[in-house]
């Protein structure tokens, strides 16, 4: 599923501030190189819906046995094995016995004590690896599952390699056995090791998602197969808020268009990230946070909501908001199944130019079947004259006044909403008593 940076920036997938962002939200990788293919997987949203599948059910396998997966390797154990092979150290003896291993130590005690350091580093890292084939395998598992295994065991097969997953990790070294396992490892499986790493930082991305999964009771998405796009969702809610309202939204071929009304921090904006949000989580194979999701796949996810001047180029407000209305068009004229998101249309013009705006590309947008779109506004006077479409649909959000204070149920209803209340947040705010006294 494509979508472009401004949207991951819009849905704030990412952000240079990384606490803020879904990502972080989501990162519950053990290692920095976990860390790193969840990153890649989240900026890749997967295109087919047997990839789709295969990473679900990859993340299913992997809550099933969750509670019995192994600590053995942390940042420390993969910089200890990394760090080892960049080391320089005295040539250490094939074969060593109890009297050349001695002799070893002996005359080369600090290279002996690094290796020592970096063997028991090693054996936590081989006998967690041969641990986690041995947990994952079943019969029914994903191709990418199995094949990622059958590297590991392939990779583990050499009979040094055989012989450090099976040691006890209670069992004591010998001197000899250190530098046994020391000359291999340093002479013999370095790129096998190195490729050990990379595999665990793959798994460690699935057990992140995983883990995120169980953390937030998400809810694993239902896609089905169909010529034009479709979307429901039930109580459906924003993953970065700690206390969120759900929301129940359906769009279909028939009903495509969605136009969102309600006052400023009514939670518009709110519920148009949560939508993108849930769809771009389940483009990555993800749960969703909601109760229930079906949905068809999408080939892209466009959003439109915060559009910004650019002051370097001579480019107003409005004139970023065309050209990415444009791109826009341009984008789903493919034919390809898209959902656009769109956030408070011309902000950056007039009252009646941004009415007469936003009509003209309602009016249009409405017409491309491909596609379904959410788009909210503070112009809910056009609401009327778009009701002759049957495809578009009304929500708001409503807003109560008790004395002069706001209240918001963030509560998604049926129709178009006509609250005012700028000035009375003004008012609410001092600003109007501030100014009567100047």
């Amino acid at each position: 599923m494509q979508a472009d940076k401004t949207t991951i920036n819009d849905l704030s997938i990412f952000q240079r501030d990384e606490e803020l962002s879904v990502f972080h939200h989501f990162n519950f990788a053990r290692t920095i190189g976990g860390k790193d293919w969840l990153r890649s997987l989240f900026s890749t949203p997967l295109d087919t819906l047997t990839d789709i599948n295969d990473t679900q059910r990859i993340i299913k396998r992997i809550i099933a046995c969750h509670k019995q997966w192994p600590e053995g390797i942390t940042n420390g154990t993969i910089m200890v094995v990394e760090k080892f092979f960049e080391n320089q150290v005295a040539d250490i003896p094939v074969n060593a016995n109890a009297v050349t291993a001695a002799l070893y130590k002996l005359s080369n005690g600090p290279d002996y004590s690094l290796i020592r350091y970096s063997v028991k580093h090693f054996l936590d890292f081989v006998r967690t690896m041969h641990q986690l084939v041995t947990l994952l395998k079943a019969n029914d598992n994903p191709k990418p599952l199995v094949t990622m295994l059958q590297k590991i065991e392939l990779l583990l097969g050499k009979p040094v390699a055989v012989k450090m997953a099976e040691w006890p990790a209670d069992k004591k070294l010998s001197i000899a056995d250190v530098l046994h396992f020391g000359q291999f490892v340093k002479r013999h499986f370095r790129h096998e090791m190195l490729d050990l790493v990379d595999l665990y930082s793959q798994l460690d991305a699935y057990y992140s998602m995983a883990t995120a999964h169980m953390q937030y009771q998400l809810a694993f998405p239902e896609f089905i197969e169909s010529a034009q796009p479709a979307f429901e969702v039930k109580e459906l809610y924003h993953p970065l808020l700690s206390t969120p309202v759900a929301y129940d939204i359906a769009l279909s071929p028939e009903q495509n268009f969605l136009f969102l009304t309600g006052a400023n921090m009514a939670g518009k904006s709110t519920f148009i990230k949560a939508v993108g949000v849930s769809v771009f989580l389940a483009h990555l194979g993800m749960g969703v946070p909601a109760n229930y999701m079906k949905l068809s796949l999408f080939d892209g996810l466009l959003s439109n909501i915060q559009v910004e001047d650019n002051i370097i180029k001579g480019e107003s407000f409005f004139f970023n908001e065309v050209q990415r209305i444009r791109k826009t068009i341009d984008k789903i004229s493919d034919g390809k199944k898209w959902l656009i998101l769109i956030d408070e249309l011309f902000k950056g013009t007039n009252v009646q130019d941004a009415m007469k705006c936003s009509t003209t590309v309602i009016e249009g947008l409405r017409k491309m079947k491909n596609a379904q779109f959410i788009l909210s506004t503070h112009l809910y006077e056009i609401g009327d004259s778009l009701k002759q479409y049957p495809n578009i649909i009304f929500r708001y959000f409503e807003t109560e006044v008790n004395d002069d204070q706001l209240v918001f149920s963030y509560h998604l209803k049926e129709g178009i909403s006509n609250d005012r209340l700028g000035y009375l947040i003004l008012k609410r705010e001092g600003v109007v008593n501030m100014l009567e006294k100047l």
